[in-house]
């Protein structure tokens, strides 16, 4: 939502919107917003996606979004991801942060080398990738043609309806001197078991469930290394030569979800603001809409999540120029990203708590959405890669020319 305009379900604008593909994807995910919302409550009373919110999904194509043409996928540039997801916070932040997490999969996926990629999606196309992205989680051993693989890994989002897992683990050897690599695993649904523990205050509707793996075997081709996605060429993009399969993953790793965030803070604000326009003050009947206060905090709050949305957006596409033109971000630039992800998200936290608290009283009652958005955002912004502390350090520490602490940039 521009500044200065009433809060609406427009959809993102930008210099892709007028590229047909782009157009129709964000239109389908906008549809499905009224629906979404409506299964909101039984979707948290669930603790995954409904079944017929998975199936949405698929339909709109929504989940293949990233995923490379040459397999029937829409290739979208990067920044959909944080359009859609936006679209889709606008309605439930659970159904959002699965969409973002699974479609990414299929993006990531493509780097893979094309052993692995036809391997899964010439089973199926449609097939959902989880993922668990937490490296001191597992630990692994090269092996002869492979990896034995064992650890326990938690907040797998999507797991219970994904036929696969993308799980990071160290990669250690028997020589100290070679050290330690972090490596991404892809396994199928029968090398690795879920864990039921997804009880949780926030985003109660991702089914984000522990996995446990005990000593799978990994083929070579099956895993990658972090090293290999940190911009430029990599194994899959032989295959795939759209530029976003060069993109450096774990820099832009927060706008896969920050774009959850978006939409959740949006969402809060024009329920706010409706409310807002027909109140009457509890205590003195007067209108909530004449109330100096009422219009400030909405002044501030959509300030918040516009330049939020500038923020992610502006990221998402300077990397994908980048990319095309065949460039790599150095770590100055990474750890920008990194910086600008955690701020962005921080902000639409801000602007919803601000709102939460501007609501009094009725938004504690379970039966309207406010508590559950505020829930969400704050879930949401657990994650470490939201984590400005984090971020903002490693940030600092290389614009003052020491190294950078995060391994995986």
């Amino acid at each position: 939502m521009a500044s200065g305009q009433e809060p609406s379900m427009d959809q993102p604008r930008g210099p892709e919107a007028g590229e047909s593909a782009y157009a129709a994807m964000t239109a389908k995910a906008g549809a499905l917003v009224p629906r979404l919302r409506e299964r909101a409550a039984r979707t948290e009373e669930l603790r995954h996606l409904p079944p017929e919110t998975e199936k949405d999904l698929h339909d709109a194509g929504l989940f293949r979004m990233l995923q490379p043409k040459r397999v029937g996928g829409a290739e979208l540039d990067y920044v959909a991801l944080v359009d859609c997801a936006e679209l889709l916070g606008r309605a439930d932040a659970s159904v959002a942060w699965n969409f973002a997490n699974l479609a990414s999969h299929h993006w990531m996926l493509g780097m893979f080398e094309q052993k692995a990629q036809d391997l899964v999606w010439g089973r199926d196309p449609d097939a959902l990738i989880a993922s668990s992205f937490i490296f001191p989680a597992g630990r692994a051993r090269k092996v002869g043609g492979g990896y034995r693989l064992h650890g326990s890994w938690p907040f797998s989002s999507g797991v219970a309806s994904s036929e696969w897992n993308m799980l990071a683990s160290v990669v250690y050897s028997d020589d100290e001197a070679d050290g330690i690599e972090y490596r991404i695993f892809l396994l199928p649904k029968g090398d690795y078991k879920v864990l039921d523990t997804w009880n949780v205050a926030g985003l109660r509707g991702t089914g984000s469930c522990d996995v446990e793996v005990r000593d799978a075997f990994v083929p070579d081709y099956m895993t990658v290394a972090v090293g290999e996605l940190a911009g430029g060429p990599t194994p899959g993009s032989r295959v795939n030569p759209n530029p976003s399969y060069t993109l450096p993953v774990f820099s832009l790793f927060p706008y896969v979800l920050s774009g959850v965030a978006l939409g959740n803070a949006q969402a809060c604000l024009d329920d706010y603001a409706e409310v807002a326009r027909h109140r009457l003050s509890t205590y003195n009947r007067a209108k909530l809409s004449d109330f100096q206060s009422t219009q400030i905090k909405i002044a501030e709050a959509s300030a918040k999540i516009d330049a939020a949305r500038l923020i992610m957006r502006s990221a998402c596409i300077d990397a994908m120029d980048d990319a095309r033109r065949g460039h790599v971000p150095n770590m100055a630039s990474k750890t920008r990203y990194r910086r600008d992800g955690a701020f962005s998200v921080n902000l639409c936290t801000e602007a919803v708590s601000m709102l939460f608290a501007a609501s009094g009283a009725r938004g504690l009652f379970t039966t309207g959405v406010l508590q559950r958005q505020f829930r969400d955002a704050h879930a949401i912004n657990s994650h470490l890669a939201f984590n400005f502390d984090a971020a903002g350090t490693n940030y600092g520490r290389v614009a003052l020319g020491l190294p950078s602490e995060n391994l995986t940039l």
